[in-house]
Order: structure tokens, then C-alpha cells, then sequence
């Protein structure tokens, strides 16, 4: 029976005519509806599904279209059988069963499953209290803006551009406004030819350290510091070396002499937050200089100084081109677009651009035409200005809350960003205190992760602050509270 074959969803966001049409061709392709046999009518199905009659009736219509449907007068619809035509025939039921499966577990050169990575549950809107980051609150994305710059994107002429094979370019239009509306406001002045597209500054960190690492190369990293760098900088370099951090960011010091490389995030080190002031910058660039050392700034969030003003990036400071920079657009627009880029010098970017040709050509045209379009039409700074509203509110009512509730944390000099360092109590052990702030409808990260030595940190962890209400920030914190005393 056909209507066994479709589940309607009446709260779906797919209108009921797609869900009838989506579940009769995948029914057509699987070969669960006999072409010998016409369809149920539409008055029929219609009844049986609890759907008016025309929603049926345009379906229909729309599969005949599509030429998954023929209509035969007087006798009805039935499956096309010249939709089948060129699917390979494979008879499962003589299937030979394999006697010889490869070991696959020995032929791994690493196994990156086996790194501890960071975790977020899928399904956080549905949690009253989701102190989590890296996300945004659906409602501020800004869909009537993108959905025009998108329909641009579709133009004759636009179309044009993206669709054809350009090897390792990327979208002129989009390399433009990132050199003459993003990078400025970072103090940063760059030719188009230093620029490159990447999928977010996990493909940029990827790419360097394919590039760069090499036999008895060493990089530094702060610690704590981003677990997905430290993964990724442990499967190339010989050695990372952990570098300590205070209350303006890396250390500066002798270990630096071992190192080939520093990887940093100056604006808001991660996960504290802080922020290195200008003194110290301009000190790691002199070491910089003494040592040979290339340093790697990584400026995740690129637009969240909201409280003072804003710092000019470390690559703004480098005039002997030993900085290259990294960002993206995650935490602005939206983190599922991956869209980011790298600034270095024309040599880097150049084999950098072979490099990630050989991975993925380049990420794909029609995004990257569409944040070319969104910024260069003002969005992009309006978007700006509305989310420094909400998330100034919110970082003053989570420091407010935190005072008030969590007295034994360490109070950092943190101005701006989306998340709050957290440290409770000697002997609270977060990954208990996580779930069970969990089973009351609060998440929360751990910090443990971010230090190379995870046994020694189990009193850390990290509030988000970009997707919760502002109304339920301090219930949220009270809760929190309430549990990490009940475990200390």
C-alpha cells in the first residue's frame, strides 16, 4: 500500500506536497511501487493520508514533471519505468560472502578517532539553559538578507561565474571584500594575492601544518589552549611544545628558543578569553625576529570586542611578514557555512592554494559569491552591530551572575567574546558536574580539554553565552551552582 510507503509530517517545515513527492520517488527508485500497477487515486491516497485532495493532485503533477510519473488517460498514474533505466542491476540474494576482509585497523597510519576532540550535543535547542559556543541563536541569522543575496547569486550572469571548473581560484568578489571591508577593520592591509578561501580555520591550520612541518620541526601552542590545533599540530610536527599562559595570553620566555613555530590567539585566547595587550605583542614580535620564529594568529572571533575598543590584529603590528593570519566568518554569520580565510605572504598562499587544490580545489563558488554579496551590501556590518547588542547584554548579565553565584572563580581580564572561563572548586570533577547539569537542562563544556595534561584540570569549563536567552542567564548560573556545591 502506497500510503504505508509516505509519513506525513504535519509540523515539518517541508510543505505536505514535498513530503508526498520526496516519499513516492525514493519509493519509485527503490523499486516498491510496481510500474504494472497504477497508483492509488488521488481522492483515494488523499483520505488515507488526512490531505486535501489538490495537495495530492499537484504532487502528481509535479512527478509527472519530473519523470518519475506517466499518466495514462483513464487508468491513472504509474511509476515511469525509464526513470530505472541505467541503475546497475545487483541480485543481493547471490551475494558471495567474503572469507578474506582486510585488517583495516593495522594499515592506519594514526588514528585522529583516537584524540580526544570536542563534543556538542546536536539536539542543544532543545535545553532550557544551552551555555554552549561555536553556535548561533537561529533567530538573529539574518534570513531575508542572505535569501537576496542568494537569488543574486543566481543570476545569469553570476551563475556563470561559478559554475565553471576554476581549478584553485576562488571568488574574486568575495577575495575583494575581504581585503577592503573585513581585513581593515583588523588593521590589516593586504594584496588579493596574499589571500586564500578556506573551509573555516580548520582547513587554514590543516594546510600549514601539511606545509610547514617537517623532520625535528617543533611549534609552540598556549596551554590551555584549542584542542583541534593541538590534534592536528601532533599528527605533523615532532614536537609541540606546551607553552604556559597568564592573564594577558602566552608567556613570552626562553622556551620559545626550541620552537620553529607559534600558534596563538592573541584577540581571545582560548578558552580564557583574555586578551594580550599591545606591550606583549610587540615583544613576541621582536622574539620573533631573534629566534626565526613564524607565528600562527588565529583570530577566531574576529568581531567580539564589544566592551572597549577593539585591539588591532598581531598581523597589523608585522612588518617582516612572520605572521600569518586566520579567521572566518563562524561566528558571525553562521558556523555550518565554513567559510574562512588566511592572510600570509604571496609564497605561502601560492602553494597553499596548489595544496588545497589537491584536497578540495577550492570550497564551493556559489557560497562564496553569497558572503561576497552579503558584505559587500552592508549586511555583514549590520549584522555586526546587532549581535555586539545581544551579546554585551548577555556578557554583562553572565559576569553578574557569576559573581553572584560561583564566588570561587577566578576572575580573568576579559573583555568581550562569547564564552566565560570557569573554575570551580578544588576537587570538582566537571565531567560529573556536566552531566548532571545536563539531566537539569543546563550544558556545559568542559575545560579539561584544552589542557595537554587533561588529569590535572577537572575543576574547568566553559560557558557560552551567544545562544541562551538573556532572561535565563542567571537562573541558568543559580542552578549550576547550586550542583557544583552539591558535588565539592
Amino acid at each position: 500500500m502506497l500510503e504505508q510507503l509516505i509519513n506525513i509530517d504535519k509540523n515539518a517545515s517541508e510543505s505536505l506536497k514535498d513530503q508526498i513527492k520526496r516519499a513516492i520517488s525514493i519509493a519509485i527508485l527503490d523499486e516498491r511501487i510496481s510500474i504494472h500497477k497504477p497508483l492509488p487515486s488521488s481522492r483515494k491516497l488523499s483520505q488515507a493520508l488526512k490531505v486535501s485532495r489538490q495537495t495530492v493532485m499537484f504532487a502528481f503533477e509535479d512527478l509527472v514533471g519530473d519523470g518519475y510519473l506517466i499518466a495514462k488517460s483513464r487508468r491513472g498514474y504509474f511509476a515511469n519505468p525509464e526513470i530505472l533505466k541505467g541503475t546497475a542491476k545487483v541480485d543481493q540474494t547471490e551475494a558471495p560472502v567474503s572469507q578474506s576482509k582486510p585488517d583495516w585497523q593495522g594499515r592506519f597510519a594514526f588514528t585522529p578517532s583516537h584524540q580526544r576532540n570536542i563534543t556538542k550535543p546536536s539536539d542543544w535547542q532543545k535545553y532550557p539553559y544551552p551555555f554552549i559556543s561555536g553556535q548561533i541563536d537561529p533567530a538573529s541569522f539574518p534570513i531575508a538578507e542572505w535569501r537576496e543575496c542568494s537569488k543574486q547569486a543566481l543570476n545569469v550572469i553570476a551563475v556563470k561565474d561559478w559554475t565553471s571548473d576554476q581549478l584553485e581560484a576562488d571568488d574574486p568578489m568575495l577575495i575583494e571584500q575581504i581585503r577592503s571591508r573585513v581585513l581593515p577593520r583588523r588593521g590589516i592591509w593586504a594584496k588579493a594575492e596574499e589571500i586564500l578561501v578556506t573551509v573555516g580555520t580548520q582547513q587554514s591550520l590543516y594546510l600549514l601544518s601539511t606545509l610547514l612541518a617537517g623532520k625535528g620541526k617543533t611549534i609552540a601552542m598556549e596551554n590551555p589552549g584549542y584542542p583541534d590545533a593541538r590534534n592536528i599540530f601532533c599528527n605533523h610536527f615532532d614536537k609541540v611544545i606546551e607553552q604556559a599562559i597568564d592573564q594577558d595570553g602566552l608567556l613570552i620566555n626562553d622556551n620559545l628558543n626550541q620552537a620553529d613555530y607559534a600558534y596563538i590567539t592573541p584577540s581571545h585566547q582560548w578558552p580564557t578569553s583574555v586578551t594580550m595587550p599591545i606591550s606583549r605583542r610587540k615583544h613576541l614580535l621582536k622574539k620573533a625576529v631573534e629566534q626565526d620564529l613564524i607565528i600562527l594568529e588565529d583570530d577566531y572571533e574576529i568581531e567580539s570586542n564589544y566592551i572597549d575598543e577593539p585591539l588591532p590584529a598581531l598581523k597589523s603590528l608585522d612588518i617582516d611578514d612572520r605572521v600569518i593570519y586566520m579567521s572566518s566568518f563562524s561566528k558571525v554569520l553562521a558556523p555550518g557555512l565554513r567559510m574562512g580565510f588566511m592572510v600570509a605572504p604571496k609564497a605561502l598562499i601560492d602553494e597553499a592554494r596548489v595544496l588545497r587544490r589537491l584536497m578540495m580545489r577550492h570550497p564551493p563558488l556559489n557560497n562564496q559569491r553569497m558572503t561576497a554579496l552579503f558584505i559587500a551590501r552592508g549586511h555583514y556590518d549590520a549584522l555586526i552591530k546587532r549581535l555586539w547588542r545581544v551579546y554585551k547584554n548577555n556578557w554583562h548579565s553572565m559576569n553578574d551572575a557569576i559573581d553572584k553565584y560561583i564566588p570561587t572563580n577566578i576572575k580573568l581580564p576579559v573583555n568581550g567574546g562569547t564564552t566565560s572561563w570557569i573554575k570551580g572548586p578544588d576537587g570538582l570533577n566537571c565531567q560529573i558536574l556536566q552531566k548532571k547539569a545536563r539531566e537539569q537542562g543546563i550544558l556545559i563544556e568542559l575545560g579539561d580539554i584544552a589542557f595537554a595534561d587533561d588529569s590535572q584540570a577537572k575543576q574547568y569549563f566553559r560557558l557560552g553565552f551567544t545562544v541562551i536567552p538573556n532572561h535565563k542567564i542567571e537562573a541558568g548560573i543559580q542552578k549550576l551552582a547550586a550542583l557544583i556545591r552539591e558535588l565539592s
